[in-house]
């Protein structure tokens, strides 16, 4: 099986669905994956999207998700996911007073997750573009990764038996581009600085998002991951995984996956909201709303990242990515549109690396650390 099924007439492309693919029947044709998936890196939140969400996981055989929920729902989703989903802590990024919520708003949300729904992943957003947010001088404590703040949150975390998840660094594209004032952003490479330091001076395991946030790199991954035994890699973000590294030749990324077995866990960066359910028009400007407007355009749309992520580990396929990928048109606004999409190159992994990649690195890791903390 390495082609999905010809297209079904849809009423219009929407950019989670290029190809007019019916997601539930290819989930279908796929069939159950060589092991159930435990998808380590999600965001579900709203309880119709949470179950509009169920459907997609039980379409590609997922079993289980780590999602970074807002606390304020967590009970919600629980109450809609039950035992496949667990919660990692996190502040609350849309919080008014955000100034706070970075702070000793994130403090409280920790002990509450850790108390109320039994977190044991604590995750540290640092993006460059946290530096749009804030202010550089007034928030020099919430920006850097391995700041005093930081090292305060990581050292009582620890008290309470978590580990930690990060985001550090973000597409080259965009270093490329939004991130090109390297005064304001620093390098690529600069962002990882303060990771080391934070990966010597708290030695639980750091499973870090996005391939380590540099999946064009696998030899810089590589060299990181040597230096530190207690870094994990993610493969969340799927439009920027099916981008770049649909790039890197099959041998050399079954290399890397095979020699980092146990290390690199599966994720998906699914984002779900009620939102997504309800009518949008090109007026509504709520967060994500443009992204899909009923159940159908939500399900797609969920169920676009694991077709996408299942295509590109498991088939042979060779043809365009379902879904849009606005990256192209930033760096070559001449040649791309916003419904563009790249190449998709499927690896067609072997049985045992797949389920390392699907289930064993996440049970090794997070199961484990869940059941030992």
């Amino acid at each position: 099986m390495s082609q999905p099924a010809s297209p079904q007439t849809v009423p219009a492309r929407t950019p989670a669905n290029l190809l007019g693919l019916d997601y539930l029947a290819e989930g279908s044709r796929f069939g159950p994956p060589v092991a159930p998936i435990i998808d380590s890196h999600a965001h579900i939140n709203g309880a119709r999207a949470a179950a509009v969400y169920r459907k997609a996981m039980e379409a590609y055989g997922v079993s289980r998700v780590y999602s970074q929920t807002q606390l304020s729902q967590a009970a919600t989703i629980r109450d809609v996911l039950g035992e496949a989903v667990r919660f990692v802590a996190i502040p609350e990024y849309m919080a008014q007073d955000r100034r706070r919520a970075m702070r000793e708003g994130f403090f409280e949300n920790m002990r509450r997750f850790h108390a109320e729904f039994g977190s044991r992943l604590l995750k540290f957003w640092a993006a460059p573009r946290l530096r749009d947010f804030l202010d550089p001088v007034a928030d020099a404590d919430i920006i850097s990764l391995d700041s005093p703040m930081r090292r305060d949150l990581a050292a009582e975390a620890m008290s309470l038996g978590y580990m930690f998840q990060a985001h550090v660094a973000d597409p080259d594209t965009w270093f490329a581009t939004k991130y090109a004032d390297a005064g304001k952003y620093g390098t690529k490479a600069s962002n990882y600085e303060p990771l080391e330091r934070m990966l010597e001076d708290f030695p639980v395991p750091w499973l870090v998002a996005h391939m380590g946030g540099w999946p064009e790199d696998l030899d810089f991954l590589s060299n990181l991951l040597a230096r530190h035994d207690n870094l994990y890699l993610d493969t969340s973000a799927t439009k920027w995984m099916v981008r770049e590294l649909s790039k890197h030749p099959r041998e050399a990324l079954l290399e890397f996956l095979t020699r980092w077995s146990g290390r690199i866990l599966f994720g998906s960066d699914i984002v779900t909201l009620d939102d997504h359910l309800e009518p949008s028009d090109p007026g509504n400007e709520r967060f994500g709303a443009l992204l899909a407007s009923g159940e159908h355009e939500a399900f797609d749309l969920y169920a676009s990242r694991y077709w996408a992520l299942r295509t590109l580990w498991e088939r042979d396929y060779d043809g365009p990515s379902p879904i849009a990928d606005p990256d192209l048109m930033m760096v070559e606004p001449d040649k791309y549109d916003s419904m563009s999409s790249p190449p998709l190159r499927g690896f067609a992994l072997p049985g045992e690396v797949l389920k390392s990649l699907y289930a064993g690195a996440a049970k090794g890791l997070l199961e484990r650390w869940w059941a030992e903390h």
